[in-house]
């Protein structure tokens, strides 16, 4: 795997050591000291990617003035685990080690440092080749576009809009269960795309290999003070940029309903993780969904009753929707909004004048994990922060769960 040239000498030897260094606890108080405090959970699409491959760490080693911004974000949220949609993957975790120790480690525009010492990092469909013609064009592969067209999921290079999960409590990697080479076929009643005369889009030999997921699903078991979650990250593809056949629409739905089914009783034995384990999340056990779901539950182009398929799951706990001021201001401030059956209060990403925000953005805990709190990081013009929204066109949700102990009581929370 090659990477830009210009990664520092000090970059290179910060990172050989970092290796050998075990994470630094920040000092705790006396029990009699601790406050009660809740876990938060988190997501947020960062935007954090590169159209060249290596791309995203150049921007992180040389200064990147948008990483920072959402480090700020994070540092002034502070989360316990948060979901970083659209972080580009690499291996070694270069991206990643640069994210963590030159902008979360050090206190950008007046906030905190924040440390994450437990992170989850792995491979993603997007861009990388299926060696098959996914949009129908007659050719496989090429440059720019007609190159993600025909990935697994639509990226320029393998890595592009990857998912980076970070921790404060230890994720348990070999229980970690990952379900990025699943086969859309393999879903009993799987939306198969069809064109408006009723002919099958794909193939039968393409669609027999086509992958479910654009990205990935992980079910990343977390060790926290409440005990055992089970992180449910995803990043459905967006429901927009096909044809009539609605081929992305249809994937967006069925993504969604990966994890509907994952919590849904019964024997399934089509339900394999890559590991090839099969089955879904044991009863009994509890999660947090989180991630870009690129669905709205009223508004925009998903398929009707996609996110509810999570939302009125009968182990996912109905809770406050999380707002924002934000997001009202924002409403008033563009004519297409008024045109939306969802609460604009509920939005979590701003698409520009032209399409209005959006609630697609969530974090859902499961029932059995009371709520104490929650909220969309989205400030009221004049409102501190909201020099930061510009990284990004999404923003941070978060959830606070009762009952735990912080691990960390260097800052306030807001």
């Amino acid at each position: 795997m090659r990477f830009p040239a210009l990664l520092s000498a000090g970059l290179l030897a910060a990172l050989v050591l970092a290796g050998c260094a075990a994470p630094v606890a920040a000092p705790r108080p006396s029990a009699a000291e601790k406050p009660a405090m809740p876990l938060r959970f988190a997501t947020l699409n960062t935007s954090l990617y590169d159209e060249e491959h290596g791309g995203l760490i150049a921007r992180l080693d040389e200064g990147d003035a948008d990483a920072r911004k959402i480090a700020a974000i994070v540092q002034h949220q502070r989360p316990d685990v948060v979901l970083l949609n659209e972080f580009d993957y690499d291996a070694a975790g270069l991206a990643a080690d640069l994210f963590q120790r030159r902008y979360l480690e050090v206190g950008q525009y007046g906030e905190q440092p924040i440390t994450y010492p437990y992170r989850y990092l792995a491979e993603v469909n997007t861009g990388v080749p299926s060696g098959l013609d996914l949009d129908g064009d007659g050719k496989i592969g090429g440059e720019g576009r007609f190159h993600g067209n025909d990935a697994w999921g639509y990226g320029l290079h393998p890595g592009q809009y990857g998912m980076l999960v970070l921790s404060k409590f230890p994720i348990d990697a070999a229980a970690a269960r990952s379900f990025r080479l699943l086969r859309w076929s393999a879903l009993p009643g799987a939306l198969e795309p069809k064109h408006p005369d009723g002919r099958a889009f794909y193939p039968p030999a393409v669609w027999a290999q086509l992958r479910l997921s654009s990205k990935s699903h992980w079910d990343l078991p977390i060790d926290t003070p409440l005990g055992r979650i089970h992180l449910l990250a995803a990043h459905p593809t967006p429901p927009v940029f096909d044809g009539p056949e609605r081929r992305n629409a249809a994937r967006n739905h069925d993504e969604i309903r990966l994890w509907a089914e994952y919590l849904t009783p019964g024997d399934k034995p089509w339900l394999c993780d890559d590991a090839v384990r099969c089955g879904g999340l044991a009863e009994g056990e509890r999660f947090v969904i989180a991630g870009d779901y690129n669905a709205d539950p009223a508004d925009g182009g998903s398929l009707p009753g996609a996110i509810h398929q999570l939302l009125e799951h009968p182990r996912v706990l109905r809770y406050a929707t999380p707002r924002s001021e934000g997001a009202m201001a924002s409403a008033q401030a563009n004519a297409v909004n008024g045109a939306h059956r969802s609460f604009a209060g509920h939005d979590t990403a701003q698409f520009g004048p032209r399409n209005g925000n959006y609630r697609v953005d969530y974090v859902l805990p499961s029932v059995g994990l009371p709520v104490q709190a929650s909220g969309v990081f989205w400030p009221a013009p004049g409102q501190p922060g909201t020099e930061w929204l510009d990284a990004t066109d999404h923003r941070m949700v978060w959830v606070d769960l009762e009952g735990a102990d912080p691990p960390e009581l260097s800052a306030t929370r807001p």
